[in-house]
């Protein structure tokens, strides 16, 4: 345990930070040898170094975790304060599985758990994660094993079945949340509801961790998750410049640190910068895109295996997804933590996330979205991995159409198994949209 611990923190605070700035000068040689191309683009976001930085330490300190501290596999909408407090290194599988969308691993991942019975229709994230287990393929090394599986399912219902296939593997303990749908506004019995799971939570954290939780530091750490989310806000908010600073897929890029590293001072640091960035980007008129005409909104995940030519093929023509209503998402209910009451706020907080609500809230954010973003078009994608988010998509783009003038395009795919994408079919409507609007 105390080798495993010395190593843990060498890698951490010494030896990850060399291999990372090593490879920063090593990039800038490169770039300064090949350059890189603009055009359909505007400059490239320099946040984007520290951000593969930040990622890359991440998954480098988390080969070593296990045995060194206490390691919670958790779910994106999750309540990780608690885990934070106690010293827990944190594991995302949909971010990983998102890593391998991108570097086209999933269909041979999910393979692997699709010939013992697992079916292609499941979450492309899930069979990316069960795959990965299985072989102990992943791009990023190796995975730390979990101590605790943590999931909610304020997300969906798929995760509770994929956490107990993780929880029979590895044997450990789970911990689900369970919260409720909402329709309208929580009632105070369905936040009750929460708040007394999150306190069995703590105490099943607790000895996992072998530690108790200081009510001192859980404060703090609630108040840098808020501090997180409200700087992620302030980067969204960027984009409402004419023309936006970045587009929509950077952003899904730059959501990371906010998923996986929420309620930590590196998360916040980031954010600052980007910001900052951003905001000198307005200020001297530099856009995401090199000539920007139609502002769109997105809905749904992206297309992770796909980013690079669906954006080229947009910002080839004009079209910039100047909002999301993903990443959105991640920027609202952190704003609802609040320091002096963990639990009951944290209930709300992680109840009222996007996709826990019903379709009259979502159809209001689009709404409010295009107005404040000054999108004219929407592209919805219609996910053959995230059911929830699609579910009721034709009526909401129907309803943005009548009520805002906001045209709309359905495009079907998946966002992590690039074997339910159809190019020439995507691209037909794609293009046949763009005409709507010349």
């Amino acid at each position: 345990m105390i080798v495993r611990r010395v190593r843990y923190e060498i890698v951490s605070r010494a030896i990850g930070p060399i291999l990372v700035s090593t490879e920063r000068w090593r990039r800038r040689l490169r770039d300064r040898k090949g350059g890189r191309a603009k055009a359909p683009f505007g400059p490239p976001l320099e946040s984007t170094r520290k951000l593969k930085e930040l990622t890359t330490l991440h998954y480098l300190t988390g080969r070593f975790a296990d045995g060194a501290v206490p390691v919670a596999w958790v779910t994106s909408g999750f309540p990780v304060e608690v885990l934070r407090t106690l010293g827990f290194h944190t594991v995302y599988p949909e971010n990983h599985g998102a890593i391998c969308s991108v570097k086209r691993m999933v269909p041979v991942l999910s393979g692997a758990v699709e010939r013992e019975g697992y079916s292609r229709d499941l979450c492309g994230y899930a069979r990316a994660d069960l795959g990965s287990v299985a072989t102990g393929n992943t791009p990023v090394g190796r995975l730390p094993k979990p101590d605790l599986l943590c999931c909610c399912t304020n997300i969906c219902q798929t995760v509770l079945y994929w956490y107990r296939a993780l929880a029979v593997h590895f044997r450990v303990p789970l911990v689900v949340i369970d919260t409720p749908f909402v329709y309208g506004e929580a009632r105070p019995h369905l936040l009750a509801y929460i708040a007394d799971q999150l306190r069995e939570l703590a105490e099943i954290a607790e000895r996992v961790a072998g530690r108790k939780v200081d009510r001192a530091t859980l404060a703090g750490t609630m108040r840098l998750a808020r501090e997180g989310t409200s700087l992620w806000d302030e980067c969204l908010r960027a984009g409402r410049a004419r023309p936006s600073p970045w587009t929509g897929f950077d952003s899904f890029f730059h959501l990371a640190p906010i998923v996986a590293m929420r309620g930590t001072r590196e998360c916040n640091a980031y954010y600052r910068m980007l910001r900052d960035e951003l905001n000198d980007r307005v200020a001297r008129g530099v856009g995401g895109i090199a000539d920007e005409r139609v502002r769109l909104l997105w809905d749904n995940l992206p297309i992770w295996f796909h980013l690079r030519d669906l954006s080229t093929v947009l910002a080839r023509n004009g079209f910039n997804v100047v909002c999301a209503t993903y990443t959105n998402a991640w920027a609202e209910a952190g704003a609802m933590l609040d320091p002096a009451d963990p639990e009951g706020s944290s209930a709300r907080a992680y109840l009222h996330v996007l996709l826990n609500r019903d379709l009259p809230h979502k159809l209001s954010v689009m709404k409010r979205l295009c107005r404040e973003y000054g999108a004219a078009g929407a592209i919805f994608h219609s996910d053959r991995s995230c059911k929830p988010y699609s579910i009721g998509q034709i009526d909401l783009m129907g309803r943005l159409a009548a009520e805002e003038g906001v045209r709309g395009l359905l495009l079907e795919a998946d966002h992590a198994d690039p074997r339910a994408w159809s190019e020439a079919q995507a691209y037909n409507r794609l293009h046949a949209f763009m005409e709507l609007f010349r």
